[in-house]
């Protein structure tokens, strides 16, 4: 295994770099944009993009600088006063954006998702073709949650999620997410703490260390951009969770300075995964959970095997043949997400019976799989 040293040095190497800026580094207290953090953020990262470096930005602050303009003292609770804030604030936010980039003599173009842009493979493959396009006319993209339309089971949560799919999405080499702390941090004795510098993997305890839940201003906290970036590191990419109110941050951590925390990749992109897979494992919300017993989670997990009729315990939700579920153990844990080769009704029909059993039990003949191999993307519980 690297040392944590040669682990930063290879960040050197990254040429397409995701960026996500939180609400508090943009924006004041009062909701108003920090001109000035901007202005060093822009400067930054063309200086980055002047290098060769392709940039994409995730940014918050858009609620925030419609809660400003409309005078709202908290962040709305109700999903339409959201949406009202996002619509006034996301043109002010694109605005200040295209007046630095062009201070730098560069373009931007905005990129509004939902979740149920990416979780359909059309859909999915458009968004990521565009972005590909942008950069490879030396565009930045600026990406943000389409908050006008999103309602609760088409959000991704929070934009340290959003940008982690931009990641996987684009297959960068780098996440960046810039926050208002310099990293994770543990207790270091006498009441103080200390920056962890590098974080070799999620374990409650280091999760048990995030402090936060987000302002008014936002939504994240430190858990989420560990979840994010643990996310982002089992298909082979590297996370720095930084501060981003420090001078050159991004081109700091690009240039392998230890700075941040960094979360390295747990396995080498050559290893994480197909197109296919990411987009089935990362991008989906599955409609249904199949329940199976030991020796069916071992065909899958050791063997490297189909799920078969006869090791399908229980079926659960309603849902139709193609669509998305997740595979659970005995004890409830997540062993794997695919595509069912049958609807729920039918699986409730043949679970438990063998493969050869199935044309009788159901008066037709069909797969000798549940959910076969090629549609079937093993996950971490």
């Amino acid at each position: 295994m690297n040392t944590a040293r040669q682990q930063r040095d290879l960040l050197r190497d990254a040429k397409r770099v995701v960026v996500k800026i939180g609400s508090r580094v943009l924006v004041q207290r009062n909701g108003r944009p920090d001109l000035r953090r901007l202005r060093a953020l822009t400067q930054d990262l063309a200086r980055l993009q002047r290098q060769g470096v392709e940039v994409v930005v995730v940014s918050s602050g858009a609620v925030g600088a419609g809660m400003q303009a409309l005078g709202m003292k908290t962040r709305p609770k109700e999903i339409t006063d959201l949406q009202m804030a996002a619509a006034v604030g996301q043109s002010r936010l694109m605005a200040l954006y295209d007046k630095l980039f062009a201070a730098e003599r560069l373009r931007i173009g905005q990129v509004l998702l939902t979740h149920d842009d990416l979780k359909d493979r059309h859909r999915h493959l458009n968004a990521r073709h565009t972005l590909l396009n942008l950069l490879g006319h030396f565009i930045i993209p600026i990406i943000n949650e389409n908050d006008v339309v999103s309602v609760a089971e088409l959000k991704f949560g929070d934009n340290d999620v959003l940008a982690a799919l931009v990641t996987l999405l684009i297959h960068a080499d780098l996440l960046v997410l810039l926050t208002t702390v310099d990293g994770l941090r543990a207790p270091a004795g006498a009441g103080r703490t200390r920056r962890v510098a590098c974080l070799q993997e999620l374990t409650p305890d280091a999760l048990a260390l995030a402090q936060g839940k987000g302002s008014d201003l936002s939504t994240g906290g430190m858990a989420s951009k560990l979840r994010s970036a643990d996310m982002v590191a089992h298909v082979g990419t590297a996370v720095v969770i930084a501060n981003g109110r420090m001078p050159q941050i991004v081109a700091r951590i690009c240039a392998g300075a230890d700075v941040g925390t960094l979360i390295p990749p747990a396995l080498p992109p050559d290893e994480a995964g197909g197109a296919f897979k990411r987009w089935l494992a990362y991008f989906q919300k599955a409609k249904g959970h199949l329940k199976i017993d030991d020796g069916a989670r071992a065909a899958l997990e050791i063997k490297g095997g189909s799920l078969l009729p006869i090791g399908l315990l229980a079926v659960e939700g309603r849902f139709d043949e193609g669509d998305v579920v997740d595979i659970r153990s005995l004890d409830g844990g997540l062993v794997a997400r695919g595509l069912s080769e049958y609807s729920s009704g039918d699986l409730q029909k043949i679970r438990g019976h063998r493969s050869d059993e199935v044309p009788d039990l159901l008066g037709a003949d069909g797969p000798a799989e549940v959910v076969h191999r090629d549609k079937l993307v093993l996950l971490k519980s």
